[in-house]
């Protein structure tokens, strides 16, 4: 197992690399110029042989004369900058943002933490309805209409129901503004604001994940093994929990961690739709501001988190089923 682990890792670092080359590139392809973005608002105060001349000694110090390979180099942090010291995304400097006129290293943080709190509550409750209904078998109707439906029309009628109609729930934000709220009180007002959005998430999943849970179900059910223990005179809970609910894991354990492993990503519409500062608007405005050292970070981020789920659902596999050998 050791052996397996350590040759994974090794893969991941490779893919890693490939992959953070590839994007630095095609990120590069677009045209912009952050040197000129940095000056651009002070250009109307300076002189134009002024401005030429600190827009070339900017370029110099920021390295942007140098070929793709040093800059990709200098950025991931195999390459001395401007000051012959290493200071690339391996030393934790992810770049400077455009948009937040600060290191994106100080904008992240906070916007995972928003993400992790919105996505971890939904994937929880989620997982709790929908795992016993696809093991139930008995709701295909409701899980095809959860399927069919896109998350925003979900949405639009979420908010027409609880925040027009209804008024329960608030529409947009994370909070009530202007409160000095702390403690559990601070804790409740993040909860109630996050209710909606919640709600949406989880029905929106629903139909996906009933159906994974159910199609494994009746193919486990249909094996001889299931008849046997039947035959056996075994309790029907005992047949569906103890014998097919563990061989219908293997299909639907990679469906789960990558649920689990989107905790961290975020969701691009509903926290559009709801004006949640989370990380898929954080990548959203990155890209829209030309920001792309933040979306580029971002970007290598969910790359590193898909790589480790991948390592997650394949040990998984041989938890679950000890047939599955992952010590090769």
């Amino acid at each position: 197992m050791t052996k397996y682990i350590l040759k994974r890792l090794l893969y991941m670092v490779i893919v890693f690399l490939l992959v953070s080359l590839l994007m630095y590139s095609i990120y590069n392809l677009i045209p912009t110029d952050p040197a000129r973005a940095q000056l651009e608002p002070m250009k109307t105060s300076l002189k134009p042989a002024e401005y030429e001349q600190r827009y070339q000694m900017l370029r110099q110090q920021m390295g942007l004369d140098d070929p793709l390979i040093v800059r990709y180099l200098r950025w991931i942090g195999f390459w001395p900058d401007v000051n012959g010291k290493l200071d690339g995304m391996l030393q934790g400097n992810f770049g400077y943002s455009q948009i937040y006129k600060t290191d994106v290293a100080n904008v992240l943080p906070s916007r995972m933490l928003n993400t992790i709190y919105m996505n971890i509550f939904s994937t929880l409750v989620a997982l709790a309805i929908k795992i016993p209904l696809g093991i139930d078998c008995a709701v295909q109707v409701l899980s095809i209409i959860g399927y069919s439906i896109p998350v925003y029309i979900i949405a639009l009628i979420f908010i027409w129901l609880f925040a027009v109609t209804l008024r329960w729930l608030p529409v947009f934000g994370m909070q009530t503004p202007g409160n000095n709220f702390t403690g559990f009180r601070a804790f409740l007002d993040k909860v109630y604001y996050m209710t909606l959005p919640v709600l949406v998430m989880t029905v929106g999943s629903l139909g996906g994940m009933t159906r994974y849970v159910r199609a494994a179900m009746i193919e486990a059910l249909s094996m001889d093994y299931i008849r046997t223990a039947r035959a056996k005179g075994l309790r029907e809970k005992v047949v569906i929990y103890s014998h097919a609910w563990r061989n219908a894991l293997l299909p639907v354990i990679t469906v789960l961690i990558g649920w689990f492993i989107s905790i961290f990503s975020g969701s691009l519409i509903i926290e559009q739709m709801f004006a949640l500062n989370g990380m898929g608007q954080l990548y959203y405005q990155g890209l829209m501001n030309n920001d792309f050292e933040l979306a580029l970070a971002i970007q290598m981020f969910y790359v590193l988190i898909a790589l480790v789920g991948q390592l997650i659902t394949d040990l998984s596999y041989g938890i679950v089923d000890p047939r599955v050998r992952v010590n090769k």
